[in-house]
């Protein structure tokens, strides 16, 4: 009787709410402190004499620590704790970025950086998974998940812009610790939620299941659509890393402010969140072909009109820029599923994270090292040709997500 009444027994539902808004303000954070990079790299540049391959050093040593750590934070979090590997990521990345202005030398500076990317490297395996955990109807686990990555390109416009603004009236050290300190305060609110999710009997280590490893490894025989697809965002991410990374330099030429600067992040970051809705029905209305060989089209033609157009019309085409620089990433991430058996879906989905922010580690330094031989223009225009290389890895794709 008892045995039966417990079988019965529904189980403790989660907290989708307290998930949601813990996953939202992570992403929101995490990924505008990432961005707002860019808007320093221009000032320490100036103040330690740096050439354009130390500023795409710099960038690697971030996105480098946060490709590393991403799959042993999952391993972490299944052991420690989601939430609470959660607040500890955010309030590292928060006080190495309140210590920005502290740094001596470059060298302190990247050791800074490499703090900063180990914290944020916990925020895409664990919110992701904590939003996932919390919503099991299919339909609103999609839709929390929409609504997950659009608070992160909703820090992206945000929290740059909010740099831009703190630099130009008190300087890039003041700027770092008054971003820091919010990022402290959103931490305290995360600190907040965990008594939540303790209370719910939700998300502790010893309740949640170890994962099962499949023993099927993703080979070439079979899966060349799959490495095809994840060369593409490979690409797609090298470029708008690097890009980005070199941007604010090629607005410098053009006689831009920091101010200026800020906001042209600022609307290159909005368009990509607008990018991710525009593409998704893109994607429904022309297919996943179609729409990666329309947007990379797009990307190529954007980037490089950047390069002989004018300030204003520059800024003007920034959030057109934003919506095909950003656009792709959304059409490729949810093609995985349909290229890798269920069985394989977690490892197909770590392959391909960690191959395109892998790729956005190593092409800043390599971007910038072609700048200081060649010049802005000429990486600028070289950037541009490359993007075009995804159009042709969209063949083996065919007979797996034919239109």
């Amino acid at each position: 009787m008892n045995k039966n009444a417990a079988a019965e027994k529904p189980q403790k539902e989660q907290p989708k709410w307290q998930a949601l808004l813990t996953g939202n303000l992570a992403h929101f954070i995490h990924d505008g402190f990432t961005d707002m990079l860019y808007l320093f790299f221009p000032f320490w540049q100036a103040q330690w004499a740096l050439t354009f391959a130390e500023v795409g050093l710099l960038k690697t040593v971030v996105s480098g620590s946060m490709a590393m750590f991403q799959l042993p934070a999952g391993i972490v979090a299944h052991r420690f704790g989601q939430v609470k590997l959660l607040l500890i990521g955010t309030a590292l990345t928060s006080l190495a970025i309140m210590c920005w202005g502290l740094a001596a030398g470059p060298i302190l500076l990247g050791l800074l950086l490499l703090l900063g990317g180990l914290g944020s490297s916990v925020q895409h395996p664990v919110s992701s998974s904590i939003i996932s955990d919390a919503y099991s109807d299919i339909k609103a686990r999609r839709t929390a998940l929409s609504t997950y990555n659009v608070s992160g390109d909703i820090g992206k416009a945000v929290l740059p812009a909010s740099a831009a603004f703190i630099i130009a009236y008190c300087g890039w050290q003041t700027a770092s610790r008054l971003l820091a300190i919010f990022g402290l305060l959103a931490t305290a609110i995360l600190f907040i939620g965990y008594f939540g999710f303790q209370r719910s009997g939700c998300y502790s280590p010893r309740e949640r299941s170890q994962p099962k490893t499949s023993t099927l490894l993703l080979g070439w025989n079979g899966y060349q659509a799959f490495w095809s697809l994840a060369s593409i965002g490979a690409i797609d991410t090298a470029t708008r890393t690097g890009f980005l990374t070199i941007l604010p330099f090629l607005l410098q030429e053009k006689g831009a402010s920091v101010t200026q600067i800020g906001f042209a992040l600022t609307l290159i970051f909005a368009g990509g969140a607008t990018g991710k809705l525009v593409c998704g029905i893109l994607a429904t209305r022309l297919g996943v072909l179609r729409s990666v060989a329309v947007t990379e089209s797009l990307t190529a033609i954007c980037i490089g009109s950047m390069i002989s157009l004018p300030l204003g019309n520059a800024l003007l085409l920034a959030p057109f820029l934003g919506i095909a620089l950003n656009g792709t990433s959304s059409v490729l991430y949810g093609s995985v599923p349909e290229l890798v058996s269920e069985e394989q879906r977690k490892q197909g989905f770590s392959i391909f994270y960690t191959m395109t922010i892998g790729a956005g580690a190593v092409s800043p330094p390599i971007y910038g090292l072609l700048s200081d031989f060649a010049g802005i223009k000429i990486t600028v225009i070289f950037i541009a040709i490359v993007v075009l290389g995804t159009i042709p890895l969209t063949c083996p794709l065919r007979r797996k997500l034919g239109n």
